[in-house]
C-alpha cells in the first residue's frame, strides 16, 4: 500500500539515524514496539516529557513507562531486587514492565514518574526500538502513541491518524506482533500484577515460586493502564452479550458465530493470541464505520484473555 503520510518513514538505517538525532534534541518520535506503537522522548529531559504529556493530553498524575536497552543505565535509576532478576532473566527483553523503587540520585524526570518514589521500567524486544535505545545515552519514556484514553495504535498509520501533523517523524516497523500493552508487575513489596498482558499470572507465579495475582485496584496510580477509563474508541460498549441488532457492531470470539456485515470476529479459531492482536485494529475499524454501539460476546478470562477482558472493561467505562 502506498504511503500517503509525509511523516511516516520506513525504519531503515537513514530514518533510524534521523530518529536518534531528533531524540537527542528532545523531540518526540513515533516508534514501533512488539506490544503497541509508542511516543518516544528523552526520559531524563523535562522538556521532552512535557511534550509527551501535552501531545497526548495525558493527566500528569499518570506516570510513563521508561524503556532501557539493558541494565547499565537502569542501575543508576532504580533499586533492583531478587524478584526482578528472576523475571528479567526469563522474560526480557519482552512485553513485561516492572514497577521498582526509584533511586534518590536518579536522573529521571520527575514528570515522567509523576513525582512518585517508584518507576515503571521495560526492556522492549522489537529490534528497531532496541537499536535506537542502544544508540542513546539516556532511556526513553514511551507511552502508547495515542491521545489519552483512546485506543492504542498497532500500526504507523494508526499513529499518523491519531496525531495528524503534530508528530513529524513516525518509524514504520509494520504491524505490532502482540497488539496489547505489556504486563505490569509491581515488585516494590509483595509481587502483584497491576496490568495483565501477554505474560500471564501463571508464568510469573511459576518463575517466582509463589502465587502472583492481578491487583483489584489501588488508591495510587503506580503505572500506566490503571485509570478506570482507557483504550476507548469513543463508542458505548456492552460486554458479555449473546447477540446484537443489525445496527450495532458485534465483536465475537470463536467459530460458532456466523459471518455478517456487523460481526467482527477476533479469532474464528478461538485463539487468544490472535484475538489480542486483532482487538485494537477491530475497534478502530468499527469506529471508522460509524457504528453507535458495540456489543461484545463473552471472551475466556484465562491466560491472555485476562488482558483482553481488562482492556474491554476499561474501554466500556
Amino acid at each position: 500500500m502506498k504511503n500517503i503520510y509525509s511523516n511516516i518513514f520506513s525504519a531503515n538505517n537513514k530514518s533510524i539515524h534521523k530518529a536518534i538525532k531528533a531524540l537527542n534534541k528532545n523531540e518526540l518520535v513515533g516508534v514501533p514496539t512488539e506490544t503497541v506503537y509508542g511516543l518516544a522522548g528523552n526520559a531524563y529531559s523535562n522538556s521532552a516529557v512535557k511534550k509527551i504529556y501535552k501531545l497526548k493530553g495525558r493527566p500528569t498524575k499518570n506516570p510513563l513507562i521508561i524503556h532501557y536497552p539493558d541494565l547499565t543505565m537502569l542501575k543508576n535509576d532504580v533499586e533492583l531486587n531478587n524478584n526482578f532478576f528472576k523475571l528479567y532473566k526469563t522474560f526480557c527483553p519482552g512485553p513485561i514492565t516492572f514497577v521498582l523503587k526509584k533511586n534518590k540520585n536518579s536522573k529521571l524526570s520527575k514528570l515522567a514518574t509523576a513525582n512518585l518514589r517508584t518507576v515503571a521500567v521495560r526492556f522492549p524486544k522489537n529490534k528497531i526500538i532496541r537499536k535506537i535505545l542502544k544508540s542513546l545515552k539516556f532511556p526513553l519514556a514511551i507511552p502508547s502513541a495515542n491521545k489519552s484514553t483512546r485506543v492504542s495504535p498497532v500500526s504507523a498509520k494508526d499513529v499518523a491518524e491519531e496525531f495528524k501533523g503534530s508528530l513529524k517523524l513516525i518509524l514504520n516497523g509494520g504491524n505490532c506482533k502482540i497488539g496489547l500493552e505489556s504486563t505490569v508487575v509491581d515488585l516494590t513489596s509483595t509481587p502483584k500484577i497491576l496490568r495483565p498482558g501477554f505474560i500471564n499470572p501463571a508464568q510469573l507465579s511459576k518463575k517466582l515460586s509463589k502465587t502472583i495475582n492481578v491487583s483489584k485496584g489501588t488508591k495510587s496510580i503506580k503505572s500506566p493502564g490503571m485509570l478506570k477509563r482507557h483504550y476507548s474508541p469513543g463508542i458505548p460498549i456492552k460486554l458479555n452479550q449473546k447477540q446484537a441488532s443489525k445496527n450495532e457492531a458485534f465483536i465475537v470470539f470463536g467459530k460458532k458465530y456466523k459471518k455478517s456485515k456487523n460481526t467482527f470476529n477476533l479469532s474464528t479459531k478461538s485463539n487468544l493470541t490472535e484475538a489480542a492482536k486483532n482487538l485494537y485494529k477491530t475497534l478502530r475499524i468499527i469506529k471508522n464505520k460509524n457504528y453507535k454501539m458495540i456489543y461484545v460476546s463473552p471472551i475466556p478470562k484465562t491466560g491472555l484473555g485476562l488482558a483482553i477482558n481488562d482492556r474491554l472493561k476499561r474501554a466500556a467505562k
